[in-house]
């Protein structure tokens, strides 16, 4: 059935919007807002571990970094993972922007993946998948809830959210990399502004983009290992919409109307793949906010980000 569930908008007091409704239309009034205390946080700096590896004698990329409350919460913590973005081929996740949630009783693991120097796809879907069966599997030791796991990247890390997101359980992108027995299932998904048909990136650019990304050196091709247009077949696995169906997690899909180098149409080809699924999506545009910029770190988008997550990721009370 093709819907879009309003959820979202009614547990923020929004106005109804549409499927690409502009942020600036929407006057959040979320029932907690990112000063706010949830599940025993306080308001201090969490606890930090640093380079925690994922892969047992792996590859020196395949670390993380966790981010905990500074005390101990009752109960477990429901974790958002953070893929940084670089276009496959750089970005460090030793920051990340999702530290404040750490003051809403969320953990927060940022993950590191091997770029496309190191390997070409699906190498990078194993790490992120790997990180995330590692994660589970440690969930006691680190006082996390195995079954309430989100994950959340821009760019190169929405698309890689994305993938993990749709796929499920799918096998040829899970990787041998341990942790087997586990699954990389999440529970919900927020993509910002990340690719999700490569091959029709350039297409949909158009000339104004800063960008030629049917290159034979452009991102999309170094991570396929060879000209996008010629490797369609591997592309097509890397694609996001080629795993969408009724069991994925909610989304949510945030984008930047003068994005000039992941074109807008990308986020809107799967926001209406998962509605046409009966998948819980909402994506908001945000006028005039380019590839990344403080829009995305603003107040506003952070409400939308705790609120969701909150929804989906907190157990009832």
């Amino acid at each position: 059935m093709r819907t879009l569930r309003i959820i979202v908008s009614r547990t923020l007091l929004f106005p109804a919007v549409a499927l690409l409704g502009s942020l600036s239309n929407c006057h959040a009034q979320p029932s907690a807002p990112p000063s706010a205390h949830r599940n025993g946080a306080t308001e201090s700096s969490p606890r930090v571990e640093r380079n925690i590896h994922y892969v047992e004698a792996g590859h020196p990329q395949q670390i993380l970094d966790l981010y905990l409350p500074a005390t101990e919460p009752e109960r477990p913590a429901p974790l958002l993972i953070w893929i940084h973005g670089g276009a496959w081929l750089a970005g460090d996740h030793s920051h990340t922007p999702m530290e404040f949630l750490v003051n809403q009783g969320f953990a927060v693991a940022s993950i590191q993946y091997r770029f496309s120097s190191h390997a070409i796809w699906p190498a990078q879907a194993h790490d992120c998948k790997a990180a995330i069966r590692f994660l589970r599997a440690n969930a006691a030791a680190y006082h996390i809830a195995p079954e309430r796991f989100g994950v959340a990247g821009a760019s190169a890390g929405g698309h890689l959210s994305a993938v993990v997101g749709t796929s499920g359980d799918v096998a040829a992108l899970e990787g041998e990399l341990g942790n087997g027995e586990q699954s990389s299932r999440v529970q919900a998904v927020v993509d910002l502004f990340g690719p999700t048909d490569l091959t029709l990136m350039a297409r949909q650019a158009g000339p104004e983009s800063s960008m030629d990304h049917d290159a034979p050196d452009s991102p999309e091709s170094r991570l396929m290992g060879g000209p996008i247009q010629s490797e369609h077949e591997l592309a097509r696995t890397a694609n996001p919409l080629t795993y969408v169906d009724p069991k994925d997690p909610p989304h949510l899909i945030i984008h930047g109307d003068k994005d000039p180098l992941v074109p807008r149409a990308q986020s809107v080809l799967l926001a209406t793949a998962l509605i046409d699924n009966g998948v819980e999506t909402t994506m908001y545009t945000i006028p005039g906010a380019g590839h990344g910029g403080p829009q995305f770190q603003d107040l506003r988008t952070r409400r939308l980000i705790v609120d969701f997550l909150n929804r989906h990721l907190s157990p009832p009370r």
